[in-house]
Formats: C-alpha cells, structure tokens, sequence
C-alpha cells in the first residue's frame, strides 16, 4: 500500500475536514470484497491524504504512472471509476465529486467539453510537472 508522502501528512493538520470529506467519498464508492474494512479504511485514507499533496495524485501516492491509479481505484473504488467515465485526472475528478455535492460549480462554461480549462482536467500528465 503507498505510504502518504510527508508534505500531506504536514498538512493534514489544517485541512482535517478536507480529508475527511475526500475518505468519505472514497468510501462510499469502495467494494466491499477488495479487502477487509480495515484495508479498505486505510486505503481511502492514504488516497485522500495524498490529494493534499502538490503533485499529480499518482505521484503523490508514489506509484509509477497513472495507469497504477486507475489499476488501484478500480480495485478499491469501482463505483468512483464508473462515475469517472471521461477519464478526468484523479485528483480533479474527486475534488469535483465533492463540489457537485455542494452545488459548487467551478466549470467556466456550461459543460467540460467546452470549457476552457479542459486539458488541464483532461490532458496528458507528465511525471516533472
């Protein structure tokens, strides 16, 4: 299981409710027969602890692609990667998971597919950056 880097764990201090909403999510989503509810706890931990992270997710959580993201969340959180059928950038998706929940749309235009800022969500994510 990928440990949290240090920059999230520092910061988890003040953004408490943040990861707690993230896990929340998370957990709603997980599949019950991934493992025990202790693995499937501390998984959902780890991912939205390493949302705070400045990097892509995938790096965050220290793995070697996003491909490994998606191979995890499809193990533990089907009913997220199922949502996520547009293949919008993890970290991102889940952010905005939580905004819908509280009526908060950030989106310029109407729709992603127009939006302005659709290949930063979308596009390719590079390891440096």
């Amino acid at each position: 299981m990928p440990a949290p880097v240090p920059v999230a764990l520092a910061r988890q201090a003040t953004r408490f409710d943040e990861v707690e909403d993230v896990e929340r999510l998370l957990l709603e989503h997980a599949d019950p027969a991934a493992g025990s509810g202790e693995a499937i706890a501390a998984m959902a931990r780890t991912v939205s602890l390493a949302c705070l992270g400045d990097n892509h997710l995938w790096q965050d959580l220290q793995l070697g692609s996003r491909a490994e993201l998606s191979a995890l969340m499809r193990h533990w959180f089907p009913g997220l990667v199922e949502k996520n059928r547009f293949d919008m950038k993890w970290k991102k998706f889940l952010y905005k998971q939580l905004c819908e929940r509280e009526q908060v749309f950030v989106c310029k235009a109407p729709s992603c597919a127009v939006c302005s800022d659709r290949p930063v969500c979308f596009g390719p994510e590079e390891p440096g950056r």
